[in-house]
């Protein structure tokens, strides 16, 4: 298995699956290590204040089991630092290595995946797993594809956090709309100041209460439902990003679309774009006197122009769609038989996964991010442009 990297000076290296461990329950083998998820990370500056907690409070936001809009796993998700800090927390510039064990991988869940493992379950990666890795794919609560892991890359965006907390730079996600039921435009500061006020995490606290009654409503019927989750990302500096195939748009799109169960993403005003005219599109520049910097009278561009950052907030909206695990009856294949078959898989699924992916989108688009701040400072460093163009 190939791509299990993201990020080329700030990289991040996953590895993982959700039912891991449930098979070698050696009592010979600590809880802890018989299986999980970790995380290696490359680049991480020596200095850093890293503790388990910080890394812990970005695992909360994901963690199952928290409300009814979330799937009943009781995955504990407790983080351990296992090298890269010293013992007074501190960074020592050494690689990152992180583990999540899996703990809610009792026998009577993994028989219930296993009576399921010769069907097909639609909306699922199950079908091009076989296709891709024959009898031998992990299938055991979707194996790699699993949700869970991106446990593991919340625990990564947690270290960036630290980084770009020192630089100014603040990454916040939220959902903004359920199964067509909308929110109210929302402001950088109304989603500070609304953060997680809710189970679902909508800054809009009217609408808020529709969506989550929608879910509510949805999961009562075994089915699940999708929605839009939105992410902002301020304080990001001008010049991040590459002009061709490294534009800071198609790194952070990359990242966004590695993610399980999202489908589409938008920078800005996105597809409503062809519904403009370019004299409307356009972010018109204006010269701040109190700073003496450029900057945009609208951000229809979303914080990047020529995928390059101009300096205002990064504004992005992803597409996720509903949960693919539902209790309601599908049509199938049994793969075991050749044959059509119907079947109802009733599993522990997130009626929707929009209230526990925010956090996910937050990591990667600070990942991302961070990973740009890098390659720009190098290629700044040893080029030979007039100071002024730092100050513009």
């Amino acid at each position: 298995m190939l791509g299990n990297s993201f990020g080329r000076f700030f990289k991040v290296t996953t590895c993982g699956e959700s039912y891991g461990g449930a098979f070698r329950r050696n009592p010979d083998i600590p809880g802890e290590l018989r299986g999980g998820l970790m995380t290696i990370i490359d680049g991480v500056p020596s200095g850093l204040k890293l503790t388990a907690d910080m890394i812990q409070a970005e695992l909360d936001k994901r963690r199952p089991g928290q409300s009814e809009l979330d799937t009943p796993r009781k995955e504990k998700d407790k983080v351990y630092i296992y090298s890269g800090v010293m013992e007074n927390d501190i960074t020592t510039g050494a690689p990152i290595g992180m583990l999540i064990p899996n703990t809610d991988i009792d026998e009577q869940h993994v028989e219930k995946h296993r009576s399921y493992l010769d069907f097909i379950r639609p909306g699922q990666a199950g079908y091009t797993y076989y296709k891709k890795f024959g009898q031998n794919a992990d299938l055991y609560g979707a194996g790699r594809a699993s949700g869970r892991e991106t446990a593991a890359r919340v625990a990564a965006g947690a270290v960036a956090k630290a980084v770009l907390d020192g630089l100014g730079i603040d990454v916040i996600s939220f959902v903004t709309e359920i199964h067509g039921i909308k929110s109210g435009d929302i402001s950088y500061e109304i989603a500070k100041a609304n953060y997680r006020k809710n189970e679902l995490n909508c800054p809009d606290l009217e609408n808020a209460v529709r969506m989550i009654d929608e879910i509510k409503k949805i999961k009562a019927e075994g089915d699940s439902c999708g929605g839009v989750v939105e992410i902002i990302a301020r304080g990001v500096a001008s010049g991040l990003g590459e002009p061709v195939f490294d534009k800071l748009s198609a790194t952070i799109a990359h990242g966004i679309m590695s993610i399980g169960s999202v489908k589409g993403l938008e920078f800005g005003a996105g597809f409503e774009h062809t519904r403009m005219k370019g004299s409307e599109s356009n972010d018109k520049p204006y010269l701040d006197k109190d700073t003496g910097r450029v900057r945009f009278k609208t951000n229809n561009a979303g914080g990047l122009l020529g995928g390059i950052s101009n300096g205002e907030d990064i504004r992005i909206r992803v597409a996720v769609k509903p949960t693919p695990t539902i209790s309601v009856t599908q049509s199938t294949v049994d793969v075991k038989n050749l044959e059509n078959t119907d079947i109802s898989f009733k599993t522990r699924n997130d009626p929707c996964i929009c209230p526990r992916i925010y956090p996910v989108c937050e990591a990667m688009v600070r990942i991302a991010i961070l990973d740009a701040i890098y390659m720009a400072k190098g290629y700044r460093e040893l080029s030979f442009l007039d100071d002024k163009w730092d100050r513009l």
